[in-house]
């Protein structure tokens, strides 16, 4: 298991043209009750949160996900990272990723998944992105939003009707993806841009926590006030006493404060979001 990046709070990054965006983070990782390693890996290193779940055989996969994670971690000094360079830095890890899994038969890669603080238009946004099956949500007040959608088997199937959400994690290809990065395939993260508002709480999981929490109780631990180190902490002991099958890594972002959004210019009809 790779970590990269130290829990903080009051980390402060000044936005051009005035304002500043505060967060606080924290990440809690274990390698579960049946796992002999732990193939996680995670970085908490602003402008980057993102979580990697490396498959491949215990070597394999904990070198691939460190391999995302490094590749991830931004250079020191940056402040807000570009798209451009967020696919750069997947491509370099697949690069990686392919020539360490050349004596591997069976191959290596990893999901990954987090959110890197950007700027559109000069204003500050979350760009949130996803290889594979591990998770983003948002939480604002009380309302929970899975951000993410995953590459997987059973995912293709709920879109397709054909399977039950809640039946998802219980059905017997519930741990295949369809979307990895390495494997020699080409990086194809979706990409999702987040406002960045003040009270908003990310959460960046693998999947050793969604198959052991539901989304409510997701709900209910990040809404219970704690900070984010105690609610990562809080999260992986619940997926461990639910059952603990797979390693289980969270990493918890919130934004204490935030620049107010431009008021729109004369005339244009207000964005009253979805229905």
């Amino acid at each position: 298991m790779t970590r990269l990046g130290k829990d903080r709070t009051g980390h402060r990054t000044a936005v051009p043209g005035g304002g500043t965006v505060v967060l606080s983070w924290a990440a809690r990782s274990d390698v579960g009750h049946r796992r002999t390693s732990n193939e996680d890996s995670v970085v908490v290193v602003a402008p980057v949160f993102a979580v990697a779940d490396g498959m491949g055989g215990h070597a394999a996969g904990d070198r691939a996900s460190a391999a995302a994670v490094e590749h991830l971690s931004p250079r020191r000094g940056t402040r807000f990272l570009d798209l451009a360079t967020l696919n750069e830095s997947l491509a370099a890890a697949a690069k990686d990723i392919d020539t360490l899994a050349q004596d591997i038969p069976v191959g290596a890669g990893t999901t990954v998944t987090g959110a890197v603080l950007s700027l559109a238009d000069g204003i500050p946004v979350f760009a949130v992105f996803n290889i594979g099956d591990s998770r983003v949500y948002a939480l604002v007040g009380n309302e929970l939003r899975r951000v993410t959608t995953d590459h997987s088997v059973v995912q293709e199937l709920v879109d397709a009707g054909l399977l039950a959400a809640e039946d998802a994690e219980h059905h017997p290809e519930s741990n295949v993806v369809t979307r990895a990065l390495g494997f020699r395939d080409d990086p194809r993260p979706d990409v999702v841009l987040v406002p960045v508002v003040t009270g908003l709480r990310l959460m960046i999981c693998s999947d050793g926590l969604t198959k052991e929490l539901d989304d409510e109780r997701i709900r209910l631990h990040l809404t219970a006030g704690l900070t984010p180190a105690e609610t990562a902490g809080a999260l992986v002991d619940a997926a461990l006493a639910a059952g603990g099958r797979d390693n289980v890594t969270v990493a918890v972002v919130d934004v204490v404060g935030a620049p107010e959004p431009p008021p729109p210019p004369v005339g244009a009809a207000p964005d009253l979001g979805d229905p």
